[in-house]
This record gives C-alpha cells, sequence and structure tokens, in this order.
C-alpha cells in the first residue's frame, strides 16, 4: 500500500478539475494531485471532434481535443502533479476533519491520500437503456450516443449502417451528423418531448443540413431483433409522455443510438454522506460551492450538468479558489465553517439564472 499527504485531490482530469487544479496553483496552493480513471487526461472533450468550444473561454472556437490541450498544456506548464488510469474507490473523514482517498492503479497498487481538501470533478455519464424501460429484448446494436462516438472517434470503428436515434441531446444530434458523415444512414430522430433537447445550431447543423427528420412527441414502443436490432417501432405520445393508441409506426434500422439525458457521477458524493439535490442530482452546496461536508467542493457536471464546457471552466476555477480559501482559514485557527456554510444557500444559481433549490429564473 501507497500512502501520500496533498492539500488538494481533485478527482477527475477533465475541463473541471484541469481548470480548478489550475486556479488552485496560481492562488498558491503547491500541494495539488489529480486523479483520473482514463488513460488520458481531458475527459469526455478527448472524443467531441466537433468545433464550438472555447468562444467564452479563449475568444475562439476550438474542438473539444484543442480546448482539452489548452488546459493540459497549462497544467503541464505549472507542473502539477496527476495520476493517471487511476480508480478511487472510496472518500472517507478523518477524526481530525482531513480526508482519506483511497485508490488504485496498476503501478502503485492501493492508494491511501490523506488530504485537507477534496474537489469532485467527476463528471456524468448518460442515462442507460435500463433507465427508458423500453420493451424488447436484448439485442446488439443499441448504444448510448456517447459510446457510439467514442467508437467512431476514438477507436475507429462503426457502430452500425442504418441509424434511429432516440432523444435529440446535443451528443445525439452531434453522432446523427456524425454518422450520416461516415456513410452511415440516418432514418430520424425521435424525442419524447415537444421540444428538442439540444442547442439551435446543432439542431440546424446536424439535422435539417443533412435532411434528417425530427420527430417530435415520439418515443420507441418496442425494439425488434433478437442477434442484432432489425428495426423498432415509434410511437407518438400525449403530453404526459403516454403512448398514443394507433400511431406506432415501424423504421427497419440495425442500430439504436440512445441520448436520453446526462445525470452527474456522485457513487463517490453519497458515500461520502454528502446531503444530494433532488432537481439537479448533484451534492447540495453553498455559494462557495462547498459540499455539507466542510472542505469538499463540487463543480462542472457532477454539480450539474452544463450546456457549455466554457462555463464548467469557470465554475471549476472558482471551486479551485474556494479550496485554497478553506485551507488557509482552517491553518490560520478558523475550522472554515463560518464564511463556508455548510449549508445551501439560494444566492446559489446556475449558469442561465436557474436556482438549483427552485424552478424560478433570475
Amino acid at each position: 500500500m501507497s500512502k501520500r499527504t496533498e492539500d488538494i485531490v481533485i478527482i477527475g482530469g477533465g475541463p473541471a478539475g484541469l481548470a480548478a487544479a489550475l486556479s488552485a496553483r496560481k492562488a498558491g496552493c503547491e500541494k495539488v494531485l489529480i486523479l483520473e480513471r482514463d488513460r488520458e487526461l481531458g475527459g469526455i472533450l478527448n472524443q467531441c471532434i466537433h468545433n464550438g468550444f472555447g468562444l467564452h473561454t479563449f475568444k475562439e472556437e476550438l474542438t473539444g481535443p484543442e480546448y482539452a490541450e489548452r488546459y493540459i498544456d497549462m497544467a503541464e506548464e505549472a507542473k502539477i502533479p496527476y495520476l493517471l488510469n487511476t480508480m478511487v474507490t472510496n472518500i472517507s473523514l478523518l477524526p481530525d476533519g482531513r480526508k482519506k482517498v483511497t485508490a488504485m492503479n496498476k503501478e502503485d497498487g492501493l492508494l491511501e491520500i490523506e488530504t485537507e481538501t477534496v474537489i469532485l470533478a467527476m463528471g456524468c455519464r448518460e442515462r442507460s437503456r435500463g433507465a427508458l424501460n423500453i420493451p424488447g429484448s436484448r439485442p446488439a446494436g443499441i448504444y448510448s450516443a456517447g459510446t457510439a462516438q467514442y467508437y467512431v472517434n476514438i477507436r475507429g470503428r462503426m457502430p452500425g449502417k442504418n441509424v434511429v436515434i432516440l432523444g435529440s441531446g446535443d451528443i445525439g444530434l452531434i453522432m446523427a451528423r456524425r454518422m450520416v458523415l461516415e456513410g452511415a444512414k440516418v432514418q430520424c430522430v425521435a424525442e419524447l418531448r415537444p421540444q428538442s433537447g439540444g442547442l439551435k445550431r446543432n439542431i440546424v447543423q446536424c439535422l435539417d443540413d443533412f435532411n434528417i427528420p425530427l420527430y417530435l412527441n415520439t418515443t420507441v414502443a418496442k425494439i425488434h431483433g433478437k442477434d442484432r436490432v432489425e428495426g423498432v417501432t415509434l410511437t407518438k405520445v400525449d403530453d404526459n409522455g403516454k403512448p398514443i393508441p394507433g400511431s406506432e409506426w415501424e423504421v427497419p434500422c440495425d442500430t439504436l443510438l440512445l441520448s436520453c439525458g446526462l445525470i452527474p457521477e456522485n457513487e463517490l458524493t453519497r458515500g461520502l454522506g454528502a446531503d444530494m439535490d433532488g432537481k439537479t442530482g448533484g451534492p447540495v452546496v453553498g455559494e462557495n460551492l462547498e459540499c455539507s461536508i466542510p472542505g469538499v467542493f463540487a463543480c462542472g457536471n457532477v454539480l450539474h450538468v452544463h450546456e457549455l464546457v466554457d462555463h464548467v471552466s469557470t465554475e471549476a476555477e472558482k471551486a479551485g479558489n474556494y479550496a485554497v480559501e478553506y485551507i488557509r482559514q482552517k491553518r490560520g485557527g478558523d475550522d472554515g465553517r463560518e464564511e463556508h456554510n455548510t449549508k445551501r444557500t439560494d444566492l446559489y444559481l446556475l449558469p442561465g439564472g436557474v436556482c438549483s433549490d427552485c424552478d424560478h429564473r433570475r
């Protein structure tokens, strides 16, 4: 077993983790460590080869890998240490208020890291077929849109040739275009709600420009095929999302991509015992991004799903600063509670003006 001590441990080496680490280092914290479970830094941006990133942060349009490379280069220049292929299995509290992060990798085996603060930056995951309750057997050819994106953009493999996409989130819209560019036929995109969940520019550039139909108030009623997907039955739904009898029609396909929402990756957060927010799916935080556990901060998509990576970076920079501030107050004799409230305040608003405690907008 390998043991070490740090001032700040950041879990996740994507855009949130990198921005938080750089911010903490600039604020004067030398002992910062990033733990990343993948084989390289950058997170999901590495497979997002389309452009549209960085307009707010860098004032120019970049692809996902280019945006990630900017932050990776800055982290390398600042000599911020990181461990790759490292899976964090647990976060626990020590009697003196510090935290113990348990992780493992091939080189070090089991790792125990004692730290003053933890910044949660694990990102989010896609909602699976199991969460959607779609009837039918379990044939090959059913993928989340992000998994299909990984296969095409990273592995260079096509998941199928004749595609139906359920859900019009941005990843689903972008993958509709990507599949067409790689030679596949995209039959349609079906959306349960009366409006698309993606950005308007993605509807225009990814669907309209490629003559891909978008069916609103529509869902998959059944998946056909035993060994491989052979087609799906689509149906119209009412205002409550219930199928309308007699509105079904069949669409032949060999692949079904699911783009039905993102969920903050918070198993570690729940294991730590932090209070969770039922609306965002992330931890309850105050305006300083501190969870109900003193000295544990959250930022990026693990806190709530963001529309733009630029917002992720901005929020993460704040988390890095607040973590350093917490350490200084604690070492100065303050337990950090007065300034860093452990209860959620209404002052914390999500980007776009949505208060995470309620449904009102600014």
